[in-house]
């Protein structure tokens, strides 16, 4: 999980760097290429299917219109706005993720986590801050963004588990092109054709984007849950590292209070899950 939260820092700060010159549509589309061309590669030399008719179910449709909007809101998040207040915005996805299952698979909710939830939201406001004189309205897109990967994530639960890294790589990627290509018809872009040193960066985004879905996808499928997801957060370590260091970005106190709330509350709302998943294991081995 930290491998894969680290390659897509250093992937999300590759986007930044492109986007001075070429179009977000543009970038998406080539990123997303590039990636589902590379999991065929490896779904044919490993002999795995890559295409499957799960694709056309309601589930990966819904999951599909939600990699779309998250891509589209939140890369263009990356090129308008700081590095490290997207990442940090990024983070509250998890809690819209219990607020989905909630609604939606009927999921039970305790107070306190219902409680956690709203102070995580609150954290985002802070970082936001649309009271403050620094505010701008670029920074709803990150708020966007965050949406859309809370849908996607939301509508993976229904994804069998039966379906391989290389066939989800690759339908994960097309999704992030589709992305693009949507993004670059709505705005009118113009295709430029990228330099030596964009075709460069873009290469290095294909290779991380693809280190990081399998690594994740990984970790998800072979680690628990409840004991993986807090390493998520280690993204803003790096994210926040890569703004400070390499695009000269400042960190606010009350940006970093906001990122702080939205830390803790994660950790409330996935404590009782943890717990209840550590008492099973106690009763099992008392079985046993």
């Amino acid at each position: 999980m930290v491998v894969a939260m680290a390659t897509f820092a250093v992937e999300d700060s590759v986007i930044k760097l492109v986007s001075s010159a070429l179009p977000v549509g543009q970038i998406l589309f080539l990123l997303g290429f590039g990636g589902a061309l590379t999991f065929s590669g490896l779904a044919l030399i490993l002999r795995k299917e890559i295409f499957s008719l799960v694709f056309f179910t309601k589930p990966m449709h819904f999951r599909v219109v939600s990699e779309l909007t998250g891509r589209i809101f939140y890369s263009s998040a990356l090129a308008l706005t700081p590095l490290a207040s997207s990442t940090m915005i990024l983070q509250a996805t998890p809690l819209v993720v219990v607020v989905g299952a909630a609604v939606l698979f009927k999921e039970k909710v305790g107070a306190l986590r219902w409680a956690a939830v709203l102070l995580g939201f609150v954290g985002v406001l802070i970082i936001v801050d649309p009271a403050g004189d620094s505010f701008s309205f670029l920074s709803i897109l990150a708020v966007l963004g965050m949406f859309g990967f809370a849908g996607r994530d939301l509508a993976s639960r229904a994804v069998p588990k039966s379906l391989n890294i290389y066939t989800l790589g690759v339908h994960g990627f097309m999704s992030i092109a589709l992305s693009g290509l949507a993004l670059s018809f709505f705005f009118n872009e113009p295709f430029i054709w990228p330099d030596a040193s964009s075709w460069l960066y873009l290469l290095l985004g294909v290779f991380l984007g693809t280190i990081g879905y399998s690594s994740i996808i990984s970790a998800m499928r072979i680690g628990e849950v409840s004991a993986i997801t807090p390493f998520r957060y280690s993204r803003i370590i790096f994210g926040v590292a890569i703004g400070v260091l390499f695009f000269g970005e400042n960190i606010t106190s009350t940006a970093a209070i906001g990122c702080g709330l939205i830390v803790l509350s994660s950790f409330i709302v996935l404590y009782p899950r943890r717990h209840k998943q550590d008492q099973r294991d106690l009763k099992s081995t008392d079985e046993e």
